[in-house]
């Protein structure tokens, strides 16, 4: 996979972000992250759908490791599974360079907003990208928000925009466009009810958990290290990635509807999915039926993530 990258941060900006627990006045925080917005923001990155890391990808998803119907092997040629480019395009970064918690600190604001969650997305299938084939992700951020500074509970909410393209194919339209959304501090979100039409349950593990870290190329402490997401976040356990909820709600789709043909999905995550708590992801169809909306659900009964399909 080959990265060119446009510089973001100034050298000054880099060591903010790499010292989280410097201590900074409410005028030098505005000043960092208005200066760190204002910076124009662009990764490209090129990559090729290898069967072999695909196949990866298929053992880890419990709607094709084999234990629910045969399982199937990626074929050279083919068209890619809806989502399945959140398993590529990921930057490699020396470890030097990461961040405290293990992220990379492209398209992250400035201390104090350090704890990323990811808030949210959008995904837009407008033409098929291939197995085997190689393509071109370039990311830029789209906008960037604040909120809460006037009431003391400040987040940072930074969208990013993907647009995945087939190699030579770079002056068309993009095959995928995505949106996804990381909020930097906490959001509190609440859920609408729908009924619900079919569902499926697995128990993410820290056997999944460290797979997908793996095929992601993800080394975000908060879904790896116990301690660290209990003493350093505040969290009861691990926290299963958000890519991979959202992937799952279409994979639950698909695997129930084998037929259906996703056009976008819609998510927002609400709140954190735990390791090693069985999660239910539901879903309801529309009255005309070309749309579904799916969400998880934990043993307690709370939302973590919910997203709309539209068909």
């Amino acid at each position: 996979m080959n990265i060119s990258i446009f510089p973001t941060n100034t050298a000054h900006l880099k060591r903010l972000l790499l010292s989280p627990n410097r201590k900074l006045s409410t005028s030098q925080k505005h000043t960092a992250l208005d200066s760190w917005i204002a910076q124009p923001k662009r990764l490209i990155l090129h990559d090729t759908f290898h069967s072999e890391h695909l196949a990866d990808l298929y053992i880890t998803l419990p709607t094709r490791d084999g234990t629910r119907r045969p399982y199937e092997p990626p074929r050279i040629g083919t068209p890619l599974g809806h989502g399945h480019h959140l398993a590529f395009f990921h930057p490699r970064t020396p470890e030097a360079q990461l961040r405290p918690d293990g992220t990379d600190a492209d398209f992250c604001p400035p201390p104090p907003f350090v704890r990323r969650m990811w808030a949210g997305g959008r995904i837009d299938w407008r033409r098929p990208l291939h197995i085997g084939g190689r393509a071109t992700s370039t990311m830029s951020v789209a906008e960037v928000q604040k909120k809460g500074f006037e009431d003391d509970r400040p987040m940072v909410f930074v969208k990013q925009r993907v647009e995945v393209r087939n190699e030579g194919e770079e002056a068309a339209e993009a095959a995928v466009v995505e949106e996804r959304t990381h909020v930097y501090l906490a959001l509190q979100t609440q859920q609408r009810k729908f009924r619900e039409d079919f569902s499926f349950t697995y128990t993410p593990s820290a056997t999944t958990l460290f797979r997908f870290s793996a095929l992601t190329f993800n080394g975000h402490h908060i879904h790896l290290d116990r301690d660290y997401a209990q003493q350093s976040e505040g969290y009861p356990e691990r926290l299963v990635h958000g890519p991979l909820t959202a992937l799952m709600l279409v994979e639950t789709l698909l695997f129930h509807h084998p037929d259906a043909r996703p056009k976008s999905l819609e998510y927002r995550a609400l709140n954190p999915v735990i390791v090693n708590r069985a999660v239910t992801i539901n879903g309801s169809w529309t009255g005309e039926k070309n749309a579904v909306h799916l969400w998880t659900q934990d043993e307690d009964g709370v939302i973590g993530m919910r997203g709309t399909v539209t068909l």
